[in-house]
């Protein structure tokens, strides 16, 4: 691994507003510790889409971590816990088979609505979890292995 770290940030655009935020908590602890890296960003359409692209990016050979993002709520169409139960497995086989750590900041609320105190609860929590992730990569990032 390089001195500097090269991160792959791939977000979720449903509810993208709060997404986006956990990016936010991610570059602002790595700034706020001094960690030299480089984060390249992806979007992409919904947490479903993570995995596959987690896998293609940990294949690419460019990056020493990913990390990924979304909100995933329960709409009434379709159960949530099924979406996000598919999407960390699926993050975490990508994780297995190219060798890449892979975090997840992926929430699944029991209940959401967009309502401002919902909205702000779970913006706030996403720069949160953004810095955690920050921490998690920077720790397995200094494992020598």
């Amino acid at each position: 691994m390089t001195d500097t770290l090269n991160i792959a940030f791939i977000k979720a655009r449903w509810h993208a507003g709060i997404v986006d935020q956990a990016l936010k908590g991610f570059e602002d602890r790595m700034a706020e510790v001094g960690a030299d890296c480089a984060i390249t960003s992806y979007n992409v359409p919904g947490a479903f889409e993570m995995p596959l692209l987690a896998k293609k990016l940990g294949q690419s050979g460019t990056y020493d971590a990913i990390v990924c993002a979304a909100l995933v709520v329960d709409g009434g169409i379709y159960r949530h816990d099924f979406v996000a139960a598919a999407v960390v497995d699926g993050l975490m086989q990508a994780q297995m088979e190219t060798g890449v750590p892979t975090f997840s900041v992926s929430l699944t609320p029991h209940h959401f609505q967009p309502t401002h105190e919902h909205i702000a609860f779970f913006t706030e929590h996403f720069v949160k979890k953004g810095a955690e992730a920050a921490d998690a990569v920077r720790m397995i990032a200094a494992l020598e292995v």
